[in-house]
């Protein structure tokens, strides 16, 4: 009884190791949506830079897309850098759009003096663009 459970055990972690060892060779074959391996380094120059301008949007109600860099923004329970340009006690002195009063809107639809909790993660709806290419085609035609 011992040795067939020793055996089964044995059987099972050659099983394992065969399965980790074919799992880490094909991990050098992966390769990401824009075809390069993901573990290719890619040189500093070579990563897509935002265009600072606004963007038009493509369809009503559409969330409008951030025309700046937010990657060292801090957005999370306790801060919204965001709010520093974009609230609107704060909008007029930095020159920067207001947020819309559908912000400052609780679930209930009552008027807050603060964003609202569910429109506290900007990065959501908001999203930043870089003049990169397409990862897939995109066949979208803008609403006229």
């Amino acid at each position: 009884m011992i040795k067939q459970r020793l055996i089964s055990a044995l059987t099972i972690a050659v099983l394992v190791i065969a399965g980790g060892l074919a799992a880490a060779q094909q991990a050098g074959s992966v390769k990401s949506l824009r075809g390069a391996p993901v573990d290719e380094f890619v040189p500093v120059d070579k990563i897509y830079k935002q265009d600072e301008k606004r963007f038009v949007r493509n369809y009503r109600q559409q969330p409008p897309l951030i025309p700046h860099a937010i990657d060292r923004y801090q957005i999370d329970l306790s801060a919204n850098q965001c709010l520093a340009c974009h609230d609107w006690s704060n909008a007029g002195d930095r020159d920067a759009p207001t947020l819309s009063m559908t912000h400052y809107l609780d679930r209930d639809g009552n008027q807050l003096d603060a964003v609202s909790g569910t429109r506290w993660f900007c990065n959501q709806c908001h999203v930043p663009q870089a003049d990169a290419p397409a990862l897939v085609d995109n066949v979208f035609v803008p609403s006229q």
